[in-house]
C-alpha cells in the first residue's frame, strides 16, 4: 500500500464516520406524533347515572436515593393516561402532581379533558425538575361509561449516565 492510497483510505473511512454520526444525530429524539394541546381537549363532565366517577392514585419519583440518605439520582418521567376501552371516550377532571410533602406543586388538567379510545397522553417530568422529590404522587379525577374500563395509569422513571441507567415502572390504583 502506497501512502497516498492510505490517505485516500483514511479520508474515505473519515468522512464514512462522519455521514454514519451525523444520520443517527438528525434521526435522534424525533417523534411520530404531534405533542398534546390540552386546551384543545375540552370536555363536558358528564352528570347522568350511565356514567361512573373515580380517582385513582399515582407514585411518580423526580429522584431517587442511592447509597445513603443524603445523595440523590435525578429522573425523567413518562406518566401515561391510557384510555384501555376500544369504543367509549373517557374524561379526565383533574391530574394533580403532589410532591414529597403533600403540597400541590402542579395542576396539569385544570378544566375536563378527553381521551379517545385507545388513546394514551403524556405527561413528562424533565429529569432536572425535581419539584416533587422521593415522593412525588398523582392524584387523578376521572368519569368513564358504564360498563366500560377504568383508565390506566403509569409511571416509567428512568436515569442513565455513561453507560449506567436505572430505570422502574409504577401503576396506578384506584381509590375512590
Amino acid at each position: 500500500m502506497t501512502v497516498k492510497n492510505y490517505r485516500f483510505s483514511a479520508l474515505g473511512l473519515c468522512l464514512l464516520v462522519c455521514t454514519f454520526m451525523f444520520n443517527c444525530e438528525n434521526n435522534k429524539g424525533s417523534k411520530t406524533f404531534e405533542p398534546i394541546s390540552w386546551e384543545e381537549r375540552n370536555a363536558v363532565i358528564p352528570t347522568d347515572s350511565t356514567t361512573i366517577h373515580g380517582e385513582t392514585y399515582l407514585s411518580v419519583y423526580s429522584e431517587i436515593y442511592s447509597l445513603t440518605d443524603l445523595r440523590t439520582h435525578a429522573l425523567t418521567a413518562t406518566v401515561s393516561l391510557r384510555n384501555v376501552s376500544q369504543t367509549e371516550t373517557i374524561v379526565i377532571e383533574g391530574a394533580n402532581y403532589y410532591n414529597t410533602n403533600g403540597d400541590l406543586t402542579r395542576e396539569y388538567v385544570k378544566t375536563p379533558i378527553y381521551i379517545k379510545p385507545m388513546e394514551t397522553l403524556e405527561i413528562v417530568i424533565a429529569e432536572n425538575d425535581i419539584e416533587g422529590g422521593t415522593g412525588g404522587n398523582f392524584m387523578f379525577d376521572w368519569y368513564t361509561p358504564k360498563n366500560c374500563p377504568e383508565p390506566l395509569f403509569e409511571a416509567i422513571m428512568i436515569s442513565t449516565t455513561g453507560q449506567q441507567g436505572i430505570s422502574f415502572t409504577s401503576v396506578g390504583h384506584r381509590i375512590k
